[in-house]
């Protein structure tokens, strides 16, 4: 992370008057500077197989096992900045507290619940001479978390929404 006698002045500017189309907690995914540029989702469930005779296993379902949800993006950190929400979801991740995961706009939203970060990967490039990365390519490895958590992230996350 650059320090603030380098960092480009766009990279401190607020954004939130851009639309802001999905919120990671209280991180807004916008249109310029944090955005994303895809989101994968798999849900798994599992079924157990039950014996019968003469005829194929019947199956039982067991329930969910897992919703997980992968957000890939580009940041040109120089350009139009993002790269200080980026820092901020990686230290969420580090501090290990789930977080609501909101998309969509306030008339056509959805809820995905509480989330818990289980990697960010970063891959810059584009080095100018001072050392800073140009362009970095990320992307965060979420999973659907049904525990008990403090529900005043939830507030925050929706209305970083309406904007």
């Amino acid at each position: 992370m650059a320090n603030a006698a380098t960092r480009h002045p766009i990279e401190s500017a607020s954004f939130m008057t851009n639309p802001v189309s999905m919120a990671l907690g209280p991180y807004a995914f916008e249109a310029i500077g944090f955005h994303y540029d895809g989101l994968s989702r798999s849900v798994n469930t599992s079924w157990s197989d039950i014996e019968v005779a003469q005829r194929r296993n019947a199956q039982q379902w067991l329930g969910p096992t897992s919703d997980e949800v992968t957000i890939k993006g580009v940041l040109f950190p120089f350009e139009f900045g993002g790269q200080d929400s980026l820092d901020g979801v990686i230290s969420a991740a580090e501090a290990g507290e789930p977080m609501m995961f909101v998309a969509g706009d306030a008339a056509a939203g959805m809820i995905y619940g509480y989330h818990t970060i289980q990697g960010v990967e970063e891959d810059r490039s584009f080095i100018d001479r001072a050392g800073i990365a140009r362009r970095n390519a990320y992307q965060i490895k979420l999973k659907r978390y049904d525990g008990e958590v403090d529900a005043s992230g939830v507030v925050g996350s929706l209305l970083s929404l309406l904007g």
